[in-house]
């Protein structure tokens, strides 16, 4: 319900702003032929105008030629947008400026831009169904394959299966030299709406007492990150080893997490050791005290879909709680394993051994809903799920998923056979937009049908190999081709978010900070918004803070850093980073703002979060966006 009331206020914001602008850039001075035949004059009076208010978006620190589109005439607009090489959107599969202004008449721009927006939100709901059924699943496969710690899993493989929409949003978006507003809104917006309404959020919901040492942490560690964009952004530079700096500074926050990690175990084992000592040699009158256990040192026994929805017999609910309770062992560890959720109930395994067909077993692994989940499940539910079986199911095709906690691992023959078909196609055709896919060997033969070909050949071995009921050796195999897959749909998702984006800025003369910090920032977080919520309200408000600002310094420092390399290596060694005005501003000091407000109240506060302190979290928020959108339309200005 709140993201659906946060998208139709931002729905209404653009509507107003649309008509205003078409209203208005119908207007613009195109080329009007001379009364003699020649269009001489009208040519040198738009091309004033063109220089003039080129001129004018160089002094506002906006270099993107694009935006000058709308101060032309609507018959001038498909001709700009295909002579303009910053309209060409060669990163994604659509070239939304020319479905705008060349594919559909001018009259129809509003029609386009609410597609476009339904699109988009198709496009978020593509990338949390792969972050949490295929990408995390995955990734807690192979950190259990490769005996990873618990506290080196969580800084590493499942930072980046929490973050994944958020990274590869904003690594698209650095990658590009004109959306790097984008990125930039998104990450700052994000962190943000972290540190204020999911905090406040959970403080409201679960008042609790935040661990002091973890949180000093996380504050300090998201702080320096800040303060290091915001200096970047000043210079309007970043070097290879400025960037290299911001991987560097991830790599020393993991050695931290570890290392603080190890101390407290040992002071822990420590502390237990000696009361055990002591209640030895103690008179037996004597009242030796209890040892408690703090609230995050408990893992949570999650219900099945109580924070993701699970596929049923595909994949077990097992991958999503891991992922959350490692981000809860990530900042108090505890002692023993704790299984999180039971995978298979004993009370419906069969009574006599069953055998089931080939035919069953696909028909079966590629149905995305579960009977006994949909019969306890709300018609809301229902509706919901229904509008997404599709995209689950072009999913369920294409990504193959490990589940360690199965004993079969989710080993399903035929459909894990048909993987080695699907899975290299996608790869090929939403790599670059699928350039190399359609790239003609010796002229005649298409790459994607020698991938194809192989698939064939690799399914055929596997096939003849293999059984039903028993997984292959080199099954682990399976979870790395699948997190290849999901990466690449992640990414080719958020490539099309970052160009429906840029072509809403362009449309409605908004700028990239502040789609970034709304419809960006708030598509990719209101996801983790909602399940941190969750667990606070099932009693772990701790681990849902953890997961909070743990998630945030993943991404920026992630973000930034892949993506800046990224852009080096298409282009020059020295990335330009030019703020889009005030509002890039304003982002980095709310964020700064909001940091110090937390690392200064929370100690005060002996660092209770109640619920005083979370009103005051969201009524921050708050008095940002409004400062945000009067800088954005020009109430406030230098």
């Amino acid at each position: 319900m709140t993201s659906r009331v946060v998208f139709i206020s931002v729905l209404l914001l653009l509507w107003c702003h649309c008509r205003h602008v078409l209203g208005s850039g119908d207007s613009g001075i195109g080329i009007v032929p001379s009364p003699d035949g020649s269009a001489d004059g009208a040519d040198l009076l738009s091309m004033g105008t063109m220089v003039d208010t080129h001129s004018a978006m160089l002094r506002q620190g906006n270099t993107d030629e694009c935006d000058i589109v709308m101060n032309l005439s609507a018959a001038d607009r498909c001709a700009f947008v295909k002579a303009t090489p910053d309209c060409s959107m060669e990163d994604s599969f659509i070239n939304y400026l020319k479905m705008a202004f060349c594919l559909l008449p001018p009259n129809l721009t509003p029609l386009t831009i609410t597609l476009c927006i339904i699109w988009l939100l198709i496009l978020f709901i593509v990338l949390g169904l792969t972050a949490s059924k295929f990408f995390c699943p995955n990734l807690s496969a192979i950190s259990s394959s490769l005996r990873l710690t618990h506290n080196v899993a969580g800084v590493t493989f499942l930072a980046l299966g929490n973050g994944a929409p958020d990274v590869f949003s904003a690594t698209v978006a650095f990658s590009r030299p004109h959306t790097a507003g984008l990125a930039i809104g998104a990450l700052f917006g994000a962190g943000i709406f972290v540190t204020t309404v999911v905090a406040g959020s959970v403080s409201l919901v679960k008042p609790f007492t935040v661990a002091s040492r973890p949180f000093l942490r996380d504050v300090i560690f998201y702080m320096a990150a800040v303060f290091w964009t915001f200096i970047i952004l000043y210079r309007g530079t970043i070097s290879l080893g400025e960037t290299l700096g911001y991987l560097g500074l991830y790599v020393v926050y993991v050695v931290t997490v570890i290392v603080s990690a190890y101390i407290y175990s040992h002071q822990k084992h420590s502390a237990t050791r000696s009361s055990i000592q002591s209640s030895t040699h103690a008179p037996a009158d004597t009242h030796v005290p209890e040892l408690q256990t703090s609230e995050s040192d408990q893992a949570p026994l999650l219900s099945n879909g109580s924070i993701q929805e699970g596929y049923g017999n595909n994949h077990s609910h097992c991958a999503h709680s891991t992922k959350l309770y490692l981000w809860g062992v990530l900042r108090e560890p505890i002692q023993s394993s704790v299984c999180v959720c039971a995978c298979i109930d004993s009370e419906y395994r069969p009574l006599l051994p069953y055998c089931e067909s080939t035919s069953s077993i696909l028909l079966n692994s590629l149905n995305p809903v579960d009977s006994r989940t949909w019969r306890r499940k709300t018609w809301r539910w229902r509706t919901v799920k229904i509008l997404k079986m599709p995209l689950e199911l072009l999913l369920l095709l294409t990504v193959p998923v490990v589940d360690p906690d199965k004993e079969d691992r989710n080993w399903r023959r035929p459909l894990n056979c048909l993987h080695l078909i699907t899975a290299p196609l996608v790869c090929v055709l939403t790599f670059s937009s699928g350039e190399y896919g359609l790239y003609l060997i010796e002229g005649q033969f298409p790459v994607w049908a020698l991938t194809l070909l192989f698939g064939l050949f690799l399914s055929a071995i596997v096939f003849l190999t293999t059984s039903n009921d028993q997984p292959p050796a080199y099954h682990l195999v399976f979870s790395l081709l699948g997190f290849v897959v999901s990466a690449m749909w992640i990414s080719a998702a958020a490539s099309e978010v970052v160009s429906i984006l840029h072509m809403l800025g362009v449309v409605l003369s908004l700028s990239n900070n502040l789609l970034g910090l709304t419809l960006l920032a708030w598509g990719n977080s209101i996801g983790d918004c909602f399940s941190d919520i969750t667990i606070a309200r099932q009693g772990y408000p701790r681990m849902a803070l953890s997961a909070c600002f743990g998630g945030i310094i993943f991404n920026m420092l992630i973000g930034v850093g892949i993506g800046c390399l990224i852009q080096m290596f298409n282009n020059e060694p020295v990335v330009t980073l030019e703020p889009e005005g005030l509002l890039t501003w304003v982002l980095a000091g709310s964020l700064g703002l909001s940091l110090v407000f937390s690392f200064i109240l929370v100690p005060l506060r002996c660092f209770h979060l109640g619920r005083a302190y979370g009103i005051f979290l969201l009524l921050f928020y708050v008095v940002f966006l409004l400062v945000a959108l009067l800088t954005e339309f020009g109430f406030i200005h230098t």
